[in-house]
């Protein structure tokens, strides 16, 4: 029999929430028994992807966030009523330019796109989704 562990959080999308978060990802990872790599993988995910919302998702009402760990997998998902934002549609960041010559911002997304086994967004019914797959090991 597969292994299910769940958490769904909804937040006010500012930077205050983030400690609500970090606590509730710290208790989830308690009671899942995640390795301490996985767990902090996930924390700085999930960290990101909210404080994004917090940052750049103008009217946005809330953020929720939904993590579940099945068959050895975290499966990580944001969701915001902010305004249409795709953040796999901008371009990677040019790591090996100068910092005199790099444009600002664009460093959280890639950052996360190298920690995850996958991150894939959708836009519906006025929300953004947007879902990251992480090793639970």
């Amino acid at each position: 029999m597969a292994q299910s562990t769940e958490l769904a959080l909804r937040l006010r999308p500012e930077a205050a929430a983030v400690p609500e978060l970090l606590d509730r990802l710290e208790a989830f990872a308690e009671a899942a028994e995640l390795a301490p790599g996985a767990a902090h993988r996930v924390a700085l995910v999930a960290e990101e992807l909210v404080a994004n919302v917090a940052m750049h998702g103008k009217g946005a009402s809330f953020v929720e966030v939904a993590l579940h760990l099945r068959d050895g997998a975290l499966h990580l998902g944001i969701t915001d009523d902010g305004p249409a934002f795709d953040p796999l549609a901008e371009a990677a960041p040019d790591t090996e330019a100068g910092i005199e010559e790099r444009e600002i911002g664009g460093l959280g997304i890639h950052f996360v796109r190298n920690m995850v086994r996958s991150l894939d967004y959708r836009r519906a019914d006025g929300r953004n989704h947007l879902m990251a797959v992480l090793d639970a090991a």
